[in-house]
């Protein structure tokens, strides 16, 4: 049997403070990502998210393996985050170790913590190359009142929703406790990896594509938003999102991965992309 590498320690304490995560008052990235989060929240529309998933549901950006797609990470920096500015790649896999550490039985979750940004190739030019602001960034339902609670909320004073009476009640265009999965979400790298895990067949519990789905919804998994919306099994959900958003988020401190350490790695995971993906191949 091929030997497969040690998950790296988890260090005891962290450089920063709990409370320092997830600054949007004075970060040194302040500038870009209230730009990124005027722009998301000014046109992230019903509409707009509709047709995103229309076009999504096509599937023709190209057929590629997940750790081709993965690899791209490389190049990809997302301008919404105030505490890191590094290639998403070694924050996806800061994400999967610490889980792989932490819960070191579940290993459809390790899976899950190193795609779950996956999505967020779409910026790339080969993927089309969308805007900064309709692939990262936080997450919220559309269709109905934006929560004050949302990141940056003031910003929706633009949104053309926020002046649509259709829009503008508890419930909006949902019958309270519809599910989650009926809602439609601004329109980003999380709904459309569920997507893709959807159309080629992903046998990953549903839970862990939920997590994937759902994970930037902090307004639901750490502000208590939306709650009214859930239907009972969603509970679950919301129980393993919170466990991921504390190595997705906390994670960002820990040691930074070489390339060395990634290649290392790459046996492990593959053979979880196996496990998971029923084809090599998959279509984009």
């Amino acid at each position: 049997m091929a030997h497969v590498p040690a998950p790296p320690a988890v260090p005891e304490v962290l450089k920063k403070q709990l409370e320092e995560f997830r600054n949007f008052a004075d970060s040194p990235l302040e500038e870009l990502v209230s730009k990124t989060y005027r722009l998301n929240h000014t046109h992230q529309t019903f509409d707009f998210a509709q047709k995103q998933k229309e076009q999504a549901l096509l599937f023709n950006k190209g057929k590629m393996t997940l750790w081709e797609v993965f690899t791209r990470l490389e190049q990809v920096v997302d301008e919404s985050d105030p505490d890191n500015d590094l290639p998403q790649i070694f924050h996806a896999v800061q994400t999967a170790e610490t889980l792989r550490e932490e819960y070191p039985e579940d290993d459809w979750l390790h899976l899950v913590g190193l795609i779950h940004d996956l999505g967020k190739m779409l910026v790339l030019p080969e993927f089309g190359e969308h805007p900064m602001w309709a692939v990262v960034g936080d997450t919220f339902p559309l269709g109905c009142v934006f929560s004050p609670k949302i990141c940056k909320s003031s910003f929706f004073s633009e949104n053309p929703d926020s002046k649509n009476f259709r829009y503008n009640s508890l419930y909006g265009v949902y019958q309270p406790e519809c599910g989650l999965e009926n809602l439609t979400m601004s329109w980003g790298h999380d709904e459309y990896m569920f997507q893709v895990m959807m159309h080629n067949g992903c046998t990953l519990p549903r839970v862990g594509m939920d997590i994937i789905r759902f994970h930037s919804f902090y307004v639901w998994h750490r502000d208590g938003g939306y709650r009214h919306l859930m239907k009972p099994s969603d509970h679950d959900t919301l129980k393993w999102n919170q466990r991921f958003q504390k190595a997705d988020l906390y994670s960002k401190d820990h040691k930074v991965p070489t390339q060395q350490e990634i290649d290392d790695l790459k046996l492990y995971y593959q053979g979880l992309i196996a496990k998971y993906f029923p084809n090599d191949v998959l279509e984009w």
